[in-house]
C-alpha cells in the first residue's frame, strides 16, 4: 500500500487560463498552489493559495516559488530555461524537463532533433542573412515560411514570402534589430491542421488522446473538432508519432503536438508545446481524464487517468470582439447555456482588446455535426465588449 501525502505543493509559472485550469483539477488531490505571474488580478490569480507578483525573468522569484514547492511546471514554453536547469541541478523537480524546454523552445533545434529521430518534418534550414533566405529559395521555390526561431504565438513571429519582393520586408519584419534567430520552413500545401495531445508519466506510462481537427482564423485558433475526420492510417500516423516524442523528450506531464496532413494524407509535424494546449480544452467534458488533471497526475507522480473520448466534442475560442478595448463583460451568457449540451468557460480577465482569449465553449454529443451546430449557435449569442 502506498500512501499519498496531503496538501502536495505545485508551482506553477504563468497564471492565465491554463494555470487556472491547471489549479482546478490539482485542488482535487488536495494541493497547495503557488503561481508566478506578473500580472495581480491574473486568471488564475482568483483560486491559487499564493501569488508571487514578478517577472517571468525574474530569476530570485523564480527561486522562490522553487523554495515553496515541491514540484514546477508552467503553462507556456517562453520562459527562461537556464534558470530552471540551475533548479534542476538543486535537486527541484520540474515538469516537462528544462532540458526538454531548451530544445522545444527553439523551433529550429527542435525540428532538428526531430528530424533526427526519424519523425516526418518539413524540410527547414537556419538562415541569418537575406543572401541565405534567396539561396534557399533556390531549392524550394515559392513560397516559403519565414520564422523566428524563438517566441511567437498564434502566428507572430512568421511570414509567408509569397515572391522575391517579400523577401527583404520579411526579414526586416521578423528580425528588425539582426540579432533574431531566423530559419525558412518548406511551405505544406496542407488540407487540414491536427492536433495530438500526449500525456507521459513518471512511471513511463503513456497515454494519447484522439486526434483533433483545428481550425484557425487570422492564425488563432476558432474551432477543434472531435475526432478528426481523416483517414485511419493517418490517425495512427499521428498518434504513433506523439507516443515517439513523448519517448524522445523523455516526457513527463502534458505535450500537445500539432501536424500538416496532406492531400496525399501525408502527416507532418508542425510544432510541439509541452504543456497543456488550447486545442485540448475539449477534454475537459469530452474526456474522461481532461489534458489538465493527467498533467496534474504525471506531475505528481499518480497513475494517468483513461483518454478515451465519451462523445463526439466541439471546442470554439471566445475572443474580445473587435472595436472594444476595456473593462469586460460578457453578452449572451443565458441565452448560449440554454443551447443543448453546450459548456461555457469564462477565463476572468478584467480586460477586453480585439483577438483576446477571453474564455472558451464546448458541445459535446453522439453526433459531431450536430454538436458542431449546437456549439456555433451557442457561440452567435456571445460576445466579450465593454460597459
Amino acid at each position: 500500500m502506498s500512501f499519498y501525502p496531503l496538501n502536495k505543493k505545485i508551482g506553477i509559472i504563468g497564471g492565465g487560463q491554463l494555470g487556472k485550469m491547471m489549479i482546478l483539477e490539482a485542488k482535487k488531490f488536495g494541493c497547495h498552489i503557488v503561481i508566478l505571474d506578473p500580472t495581480k488580478n491574473c486568471p488564475a490569480s482568483s483560486i491559487c493559495d499564493e501569488h508571487i507578483v514578478a517577472n517571468f525573468s525574474d530569476k530570485e522569484a523564480i527561486y522562490l516559488l522553487a523554495k515553496k514547492c515541491d514540484v514546477i511546471t508552467y503553462e507556456f514554453e517562453h520562459i527562461d530555461y537556464s534558470c530552471l536547469i540551475e533548479l534542476e541541478k538543486l535537486g527541484h523537480k520540474i515538469y516537462p524537463s528544462p532540458s526538454s524546454l531548451k530544445i522545444i523552445q527553439n523551433k529550429f533545434t527542435q525540428k532538428t532533433v526531430l528530424k533526427e529521430n526519424n519523425i516526418n518534418v518539413p524540410d527547414f534550414y537556419l538562415v541569418k542573412t537575406i543572401e541565405d533566405i534567396k539561396n534557399v529559395i533556390e531549392k524550394f521555390s515559392y513560397p516559403i515560411v519565414l520564422k523566428c526561431c524563438t517566441g511567437g504565438y498564434d502566428g507572430k513571429g512568421n511570414y509567408v514570402i509569397k515572391c522575391e519582393e517579400d523577401i527583404e520586408k520579411a526579414f526586416n519584419t521578423l528580425n528588425p534589430t539582426l540579432n533574431i534567430p531566423l530559419m525558412v520552413e518548406k511551405f505544406v500545401p496542407f488540407k487540414m491542421e491536427v492536433s495530438v495531445l500526449a500525456c507521459g508519466g513518471l512511471n513511463k506510462d503513456i497515454k494519447v488522446y484522439p486526434v483533433a481537427n483545428n481550425i484557425h482564423i487570422d492564425n488563432i485558433l476558432y474551432k477543434t473538432l472531435v475526432p478528426a475526420n481523416i483517414s485511419k492510417e493517418s490517425k495512427n500516423k499521428a498518434i504513433t508519432m506523439a507516443y515517439n516524442i513523448i519517448n524522445i523528450f523523455n516526457g513527463i506531464g502534458m505535450f500537445c503536438v500539432e501536424f500538416f496532413v496532406t492531400e496525399n494524407d501525408d502527416i507532418l509535424v508542425n510544432e510541439i508545446a509541452p504543456r497543456p494546449h488550447n486545442s485540448g480544452h475539449y477534454t475537459i467534458e469530452g474526456c474522461i481524464t481532461s489534458q489538465f488533471e493527467n498533467h496534474i497526475r504525471a506531475i505528481l507522480g499518480l497513475p494517468l487517468g483513461n483518454t478515451n473520448l465519451l462523445k463526439p466534442s466541439v471546442m470554439i475560442n471566445l475572443l474580445g470582439e473587435d472595436g472594444y478595448k476595456g473593462d469586460a463583460i460578457l453578452e449572451g451568457l443565458e441565452d448560449a447555456l440554454n443551447i443543448e449540451n453546450v459548456f461555457v468557460h469564462v477565463y476572468g480577465k478584467k480586460q477586453t482588446v480585439p483577438k483576446r482569449k477571453m474564455g472558451h465553449l464546448t458541445c459535446i454529443m453522439e453526433d459531431l455535426k450536430k454538436a458542431e451546430e449546437n456549439a456555433t449557435k451557442a457561440y452567435n449569442k456571445l460576445k466579450f465588449i465593454c460597459e
